[in-house]
């Protein structure tokens, strides 16, 4: 693996709401609105977090039924990022945000997320 490879790796890592995403996926595979409604940001920055993470080879996505879901990628070889997954949590695990986001990811529900976005969608007349 090359340098400008490497780089990348290290470069996705650069943005601490795609470490919160790693950090939430290693718990359990996530759809973008459950991620979203977790981190509280937009649909499209999640979901350019999401792709960043995807194209250097931390996550895979998967369709099941109308949802995506997003979840490690634990066919990868890459010792970089196995070592990387290995021991984020061991490295964040003592982070107030960390601790709330994993307290979060045990209790977000994308039905209860896409029901709440209907119901509000029908009272606008959407």
């Amino acid at each position: 693996m090359n340098l400008r490879k490497k780089s990348e790796i290290f470069k996705a890592l650069s943005e601490p709401n795609r470490i919160r995403i790693l950090l939430m996926l290693l718990k359990k595979p996530l759809c973008v609105c459950e991620i979203t409604s977790i981190l509280g940001l937009s649909t499209a920055t999640v979901s350019n977090h999401l792709s960043i993470l995807r194209n250097s080879g931390f996550i895979i996505d998967e369709k099941h039924s109308k949802w995506i879901n997003y979840k490690i990628n634990k066919q990868n070889d890459n010792p970089i990022i196995k070592n990387i997954l290995d021991n984020l949590i061991e490295w964040f695990k003592e982070d107030i945000q960390i601790k709330s986001d994993l307290e979060s990811v045990i209790i977000v529900d994308r039905y209860s997320i896409s029901c709440n976005t209907k119901i509000v969608l029908e009272e606008q007349g959407i």
